[in-house]
């Protein structure tokens, strides 16, 4: 199995549009749902647009459209095209574009109406109806449950500035939502709902990952877990641990969590698959037996379970209230989440638990040859991006560690938090970097020996290890 992770309130310091985030779309509308048939019904309303020029509209492959309706500042049905360039999209969804009337430029009405539908395949047993993979942007049907995230899936329509990298995938939503053979309805943003229908309101603009179905659930107060298939007893042990991995990260940032963490406990349409992903405050946990939440009670599982709960949580702070674009954003995002959680398992965990996933990660670049941030352009020179923003970039933030102390490193990350940029690129990097050290020289020697020098990974390893 691949058990690497596949990723996916007052910071006193910051302005509280952090949080607002004013120019949040608001979603409306209704949304059936049969996780028997496997079907999604929509009718969903998208207003409060961002003014963009160069933009596109994402939504899932597998929704089929009915309409686009303009709905202000004029009510008519639209003539879209499709757009082959959306080179930042996953896969599972395609562009729509409104074309002026002379097809070499675009519009964007303030109002649009998407009606549409979407019927996916139902694994319901792990002997002859299954899939070969299942991933973070599958729209997932177990037989039991329906599982989305909603950045990645989109199964809602999402607005993308193609011109600064910025997806507006979360929303500031009124929803109906029904699910006929439900028992309990979760989106992102609201407590979970013990009936097949709710009214679901978000004022706060949220990714809205979905997971409905049948299935209890659990709130201490502490987190709140969903499907959760273990006893009182590991509840309170896992509701103890995450405290006090939250109270770590509180404590280095200085960053308060701003909502309760909900954990999804559910298992994949494949049979093989098992992962964990984040849409804060939801942590999705995805696999069989051990191999999911409850893994992190088992002796030899909780080994890499353990910094897996520890990353999801670390995403609070690295995709949530930080969110990352250009060609090296998704490499902080993640980079600096593996770092953190590295750091948070060396005091917490121990330090051979931490030595054991350094030698895995040493293993795993062992043959790769990366390229240094400084010489990434584009998303496509990161060739293997698994290895490169959860094994290269944590290894380079440890030496950096090593040169400049724990202390600084720390700093550098709440700088990193705080600054305020267009895009989260190479020279937004390093001037956190200088604005944090104040020192030219220490600088210049990190630059030169870990971010534009093609011995890196070496320079990195070397560094770590020395006596």
């Amino acid at each position: 199995m691949n058990f690497r992770i596949l990723t996916c309130f007052i910071l006193l310091s910051f302005s509280s549009k952090i949080f607002s985030q004013e120019n949040a779309p608001h979603l409306k509308g209704k949304v059936n749902i049969s996780i028997k048939e496997g079907t999604f019904e929509c009718d969903l309303t998208l207003s409060n647009i961002p003014r963009i020029q160069d933009y596109l509209i994402r939504l899932n492959s597998g929704m089929n459209l009915l309409h686009i309706r303009s709905k202000k500042p004029e009510d008519f049905v639209l003539v879209y095209d499709k757009s082959d360039k959306d080179s930042t999209s996953t896969g599972e969804s395609l562009a729509y574009y409104f074309p002026n009337n002379n097809r070499k430029s675009k519009f964007l009405p303030e109002e649009l109406q998407f009606r549409y539908v979407g019927k996916f395949p139902v694994a319901i047993d792990t002997i002859e109806n299954y899939s070969r993979q299942d991933w973070k942007g599958n729209i997932a049907f177990n037989g039991m449950s329906v599982r989305s995230d909603g950045s990645q899936s989109a199964w809602y329509p999402i607005i993308y500035d193609a011109k600064k990298d910025i997806a507006y995938d979360r929303v500031v939503y009124d929803i109906e939502l029904n699910c006929i053979d439900c028992s309990t309805i979760y989106a992102n943003g609201n407590k979970p709902v013990s009936s097949n229908s709710a009214h679901l309101i978000s004022n706060e603009p949220k990714e809205v990952a979905l997971y409905c179905g049948k299935y209890d659930f659990v709130d201490d107060g502490n987190i709140v877990i969903l499907n959760p298939k273990f006893p009182q007893d590991k509840i309170d042990q896992f509701s103890n641990l995450v405290s006090s991995y939250k109270k770590y990260y509180e404590q280095k940032l200085n960053i308060r969590f701003n909502q309760t963490p909900t954990f999804i406990n559910t298992t994949p349409t494949s049979i093989k698959n098992a992962w964990l992903f984040v849409s804060y405050p939801t942590i999705m946990g995805i696999g069989w037996g051990e191999y999911g939440l409850a893994g992190i009670f088992e002796e030899k599982s909780q080994k890499f379970y353990k910094p897996m709960i520890a990353h999801e949580l670390g995403h609070y702070y690295f995709g949530t209230v930080k969110v990352f674009n250009s060609e090296l954003g998704d490499m902080m995002s993640e980079g600096f989440t593996e770092y953190m959680a590295l750091k948070l398992t060396e005091e917490i965990q121990g330090e051979k638990a931490y030595q054991d996933i350094l030698v895995t990660k040493y293993e795993n670049l062992k043959d790769f040859k990366p390229n240094s941030f400084s010489i990434v352009k584009s998303i496509t020179d990161i060739a293997d991006r698994q290895t490169y923003v959860y094994d290269y970039a944590p290894i380079i933030f440890i030496a950096i560690e090593k040169e400049i102390g724990k202390k600084k490193m720390w700093e550098w990350l709440r700088n990193i938090l705080e600054t305020k940029v267009e895009f989260t690129n190479y020279e937004f990097l390093v001037s956190t970097l200088k604005n944090t050290l104040k020192n030219d020289k220490k600088v210049e020697l990190i630059i030169n020996t870990y971010f534009d020098n093609v011995n890196s990974t070496e320079n990195a390893i070397k560094k770590i290890t020395e006596k």
